[in-house]
């Protein structure tokens, strides 16, 4: 079986129109703002710009576990980014992430304004900034690093690769779908054998590597994300699909999935975040039983 005639590329490419796709009004060759518009800015010192994608939900989550865990200090406000919109294009927005992509932070608590992009970068900034979900032993830190810039590595398999063309794409084509599912399943059994044996990414500790990996793995088997676990028969990967549920069971994990979400049952979204106090006040009893 073979997918349409065979493409030939030019000598010289030409953005001449849209890749086609749901993503396609966002995509182009170029980086820097297209229209001029100011970034809100609430009254915490983070202030986090961002879009409950996978990549937006780690850092959430992470500052909702770091909440429950008593660190005062990572209180935050949450900025809603529609990147259908083109929110990210904005002239405040590319003076936090030139790369206008979500998630992206600004820490007002330094003496002049920190800003922070790519979500791997703003979660160690944030574990590092509060001492709280890395390892404290300095021989196991090597261990969440890995595993952290595993996820960095491997998301764009699962992401840009098969859920682009499994889920995204104008047409579907059997090469891509193929490459690109046969690396998400060794993907998932490179995790499935490390949790055989680990409760955790890290053995026995819960820290940013889990936090980093459950958004696109977790939501992957719990059929989340790209609605494939029948495809993927994500069902084979126990220990992942344990872990998977686990966390999901956590607290502060169903708080942070709520945070700029733009899907779902209103009641399951919010689009502003101020001090925890306020959260519990607005979202009691308001986390559907199918979102744990």
């Amino acid at each position: 079986m073979t997918d349409a005639p065979t493409y030939t590329p030019p000598k010289i490419w030409k953005w001449e129109s849209e890749s086609g796709g749901v993503f396609a009004n966002i995509n182009r060759p170029i980086a820097g703002p297209t229209h001029e518009k100011e970034l809100p800015v609430g009254k915490h010192p983070l202030q986090l710009y961002s879009l409950a994608t996978p990549n937006g939900v780690k850092i959430t989550v992470l500052l909702e576990e770091l909440l429950a865990a008593g660190f005062s200090g990572a209180e935050y406000d949450a900025h809603l980014i529609q990147i259908g919109e083109g929110d990210q294009f904005s002239s405040g927005f590319v003076a936090v992430n030139p790369n206008s992509k979500i998630p992206a932070l600004m820490d007002h608590s330094t003496p002049k304004p920190t800003r922070v992009f790519e979500s791997g970068a703003i979660m160690l900034y944030l574990a590092e900034k509060f001492g709280a979900f890395m390892p404290a032993d300095p021989s196991k830190r090597p261990e969440m690093l890995s595993w952290l810039f595993w996820q960095m590595g491997a998301a764009p398999f699962l992401g840009g690769g098969f859920g682009h063309f499994y889920k995204y794409a104008p047409e579907r084509y059997e090469y891509p779908i193929n490459r690109y599912t046969m690396e998400v399943k060794r993907q998932l059994d490179v995790l499935d054998r490390r949790l055989a044996d680990n409760q955790f990414m890290c053995g026995g500790e819960y820290t940013i590597a889990d936090m980093s990996i459950w958004p696109w793995y977790g939501g992957v088997v719990a059929n989340v994300v790209y609605e494939a676990s029948e495809f993927l028969q994500t069902q084979e990967y126990t220990h992942v699909n344990r872990w998977t549920r686990e966390i999901a069971a956590r607290d502060a994990v169903k708080r942070g999935r709520m945070v700029n979400r733009t899907s779902g049952p209103p009641e399951t979204q919010l689009h502003e975040r101020h001090d925890a106090s306020d959260f519990e006040l607005r979202t009691q009893d308001k986390i559907a039983p199918e979102e744990s």
